[in-house]
């Protein structure tokens, strides 16, 4: 048997994240506001994270049938999809800095999800590296071809998952922009998958 639905991610929890957003006074110059919303980021990525460690623990026979764990590709799939459907919706909360905020914590999101579902189908990339990767993303994106920023961010982000670090110094140095917020996802992606603690919503 596999895990029920629900068990990585719910959209209660995700709805309980947005109601915190709506009771604080989001500042982004604001040590807590910045930490709520890592929170928010890096409960996700956590989630994410699991259903990945299951789906390759079930790839390597590691994991019986009968386990709740047992996750084959396309209920990982079919979880991911479910997660990023809740995480990515359009939330109203009441306050435009709020808003943009949270924005900028789905974009980061967005490149986690496709990665991760990138990786369930194909694996991790065949070639290059993960500064490779991430420099050809920010020229990418420095010429206004985002789709190929966004590709070449999730094939970065299979080595990640695979077990190729994230340096901090590729995050640290990237300028602002579409780039800058994937490449912050998938270290959230890296930090969740080595340690997968939940992050309490409370």
């Amino acid at each position: 048997m596999s895990s029920p639905p629900g068990a990585y991610y719910t959209e209660e929890r995700w709805h309980n994240w947005l109601d915190r957003l709506r009771e604080e006074t989001i500042d982004p110059e604001d040590e807590e506001s910045a930490r709520l919303l890592l929170n928010l980021q890096d409960d996700t990525a956590i989630a994410v994270a699991k259903i990945l460690t299951d789906y390759e623990d079930t790839a390597a026979g590691e994991l019986d049938p009968d386990d709740d764990a047992y996750l084959e590709e396309e209920t990982a799939l079919e979880e991911l999809e479910g997660i990023r459907e809740t995480v990515l919706a359009e939330a109203e909360l009441g306050d435009e800095d709020a808003e943009m905020l949270l924005e900028g914590v789905q974009t980061a999101l967005m490149c986690v999800f496709y990665t991760a579902e990138e990786y369930v189908v194909s694996g991790p990339a065949e070639s290059g590296t993960v500064p490779g990767y991430v420099e050809a993303a920010a020229e990418a994106e420095q010429s206004e071809e985002i789709d190929d920023a966004l590709e070449l961010c999730v094939q970065a982000g299979t080595l990640i998952i695979s077990g190729v670090e994230l340096e901090p110094e590729i995050v640290e140095d990237l300028e602002f922009g579409l780039v800058a917020e994937w490449v912050n996802g998938l270290d959230s992606l890296q930090t969740a998958l080595e340690d997968p603690e939940v992050v309490e919503d409370e």
